[in-house]
């Protein structure tokens, strides 16, 4: 814990740079796998795949990175996160002929685990590095708000980046300057990351990775079925429509996908201000308000493109919404998180719930293969409202 506020800011702000820098390499690199093994002709279920042990991996990186950020301190699984996605960067620079199905999930499952770690150790940060105040409700929400907000900005740049590189330079070449940049962030973390950010008082037994809140494990599951019913759509089926149904190059690909995510995270960051939760403390009910709209745009959505026709001015007008009402639902969750974590080893509780929004992911990217390769992308978007309605069912059980 950082008790002295300048130095509590200046850590702040290392880890948000840091966590910058991670997302923009990680985006690139989501996009740069998928359309390129796109390219070289895998079907829908075997893009699905190339990220299945990505979010697998996820799922238990962020149980046990929790643990392991309570023991080590969040400045050391952070570092550690970065030096993994150098490793995974470095897996993928091999001869395209060595370049497998099996090696490249490999490669990713290795980045999933490097990406997580940053993300459990950029979030808990943010409690730990929070002052004890009177005003710290609000003040928790606007930082972990503009992190994540930020975060989302810098990831949609990261697609747009990934699509114009594999245009522009080719894969090989893409992967290397990615390289570069992850390579200057982990030396800059190492540098300026010293304090034992989220270090725990005791040292937490390996059965304390399973949170014995109820409000913790009821918002942890809401948040799983929050994120399956974004992935269900976004992961493969949109990317292969956009491609071979309204024929799209990669670079438009990749720049439709930066402007998504990054009004996405403008939104994210604005949350505060949108719920008014700058001057209050928010709770599950403004959760709720914000998601019924969205079942409804996403019902609609599927309704318009499987009976409708195939437009592509409704499809993306529609996503464009869904982007900015799943932003501020997004936004909420990762305020309450934080409010209902507990204090002396924030990131076990945080770990558990981003545990949750990592299987959230990897349910989502299986349906979103299965789901287009049956149905089509109607199938998807009919999948996502359901998926909503089940965390909203999730959420109303919390006070």
């Amino acid at each position: 814990m950082i008790d002295n506020q300048p130095d509590a800011m200046k850590q702040y702000g290392i880890v948000t740079l840091a966590y910058w820098a991670f997302t923009l390499t990680d985006g690139a690199l989501r996009m740069l796998v998928l359309l390129y093994f796109y390219q070289q002709g895998y079907g829908p279920m075997s893009l699905a795949l190339l990220f299945m042990l990505y979010e697998f991996f996820g799922v238990v990186t962020n149980l046990i990175g929790g643990w392991l950020g309570a023991r080590w301190g969040l400045n050391r699984t952070m570092i550690l996160g970065l030096g993994l996605q150098l490793v995974a960067l470095a897996a993928l620079l091999l001869p395209v002929e060595w370049l497998t199905l099996i090696w490249v999930m490999g490669a990713q499952a290795l980045s999933g685990i490097a990406k997580d770690l940053n993300k459990m150790s950029a979030k808990s940060g943010v409690k730990a590095l929070v002052s004890h105040r009177s005003d710290d409700g609000g003040l928790l929400f606007r930082w972990v708000a503009w992190l994540t907000g930020s975060k989302n900005a810098l990831k949609g740049l990261g697609f747009f980046l990934g699509g114009a590189l594999l245009q522009w330079a080719g894969f090989q070449t893409a992967i290397a300057i990615l390289m570069g940049l992850i390579a200057v962030a982990l030396i800059g973390a190492g540098l300026g990351l010293t304090a034992d950010i989220g270090k725990a008082n005791t040292k937490p037994k390996f059965k304390d990775l399973w949170s014995r809140s109820t409000k913790v494990n009821q918002l942890s599951l809401a948040r799983l079925f929050l994120f399956a019913s974004r992935d269900v759509w976004f992961v493969v089926s949109l990317p292969v429509v956009l491609t071979s149904v309204f024929g799209w190059q990669h670079s438009e690909i990749g720049g439709y996908f930066a402007l998504w995510i990054m009004g996405y995270g403008v939104i994210q960051g604005l949350a505060p201000w949108i719920t008014q939760g700058k001057q209050r403390v928010i709770g599950a009910g403004d959760v709720i308000l914000w998601s019924i709209p969205l079942i409804v745009v996403v019902a609609l959505l599927a309704i318009q493109w499987q009976w409708g026709g195939a437009s592509q001015s409704i499809l993306l007008w529609g996503l464009a919404l869904y982007a900015g009402l799943f932003a501020v639902i997004s936004s909420l969750h990762s305020a309450l998180i934080l409010y209902w974590s507990r204090a002396d080893g924030v990131s076990l509780d945080v770990g558990f719930y981003y545990m949750s929004n990592a299987a959230g992911r990897l349910l989502g990217t299986l349906l979103s293969g299965l789901s287009y390769q049956w149905l089509g992308l109607g199938a998807s978007l009919a999948l996502s409202a359901l998926l909503l309605i089940l965390s909203v069912l999730s959420t109303l059980r919390l006070k």
